[in-house]
């Protein structure tokens, strides 16, 4: 098996892919108007508008996420979240050194995901 991608449903499709486009630092591919991507190393990010999976009968709702959170590991992790530029209700942890070394801002997204931007430690913090 192969891991493909995690997507994401939403009402605010073009909100969500800003976002995603600002924390990613590449453009969405687009290939319909009701669906992005982002695709890298290691899997896909996929944004749908609920009008992709209205067959579903009310399966998935968005902005209902409470168990899941997206993690994107990163180079500058204080510098990635500030200019992410968010107020305080979309914050739900500033930059920490997390007990385990990496450096960890968790954040949400328009629709209320948390986000961690992450770094692991260097070889010269351990």
């Amino acid at each position: 098996m192969s891991f493909a991608s995690i997507r994401i449903v939403t009402d605010d499709l073009d909100g969500l892919v800003a976002f995603y486009e600002q924390v990613t630092g590449q453009q969405a591919e687009r290939p319909a108007p009701v669906f992005a991507q982002f695709s890298g190393p290691g899997a896909t990010l996929a944004i749908a508008s609920t009008a992709t999976v209205a067959m579903l009968g009310g399966a998935l709702a968005p902005a209902t996420n409470r168990s899941v959170f997206l993690e994107f590991e990163v180079a500058d992790v204080d510098g990635d979240f500030a200019a992410l530029q968010l107020g305080s209700d979309d914050v739900v942890l500033e930059p920490t050194t997390m007990p385990w070394g990496n450096r960890s801002a968790l954040v949400r997204d328009p629709d209320g995901n948390v986000v961690n931007l992450f770094s692991k430690p260097t070889a010269d913090q351990g």
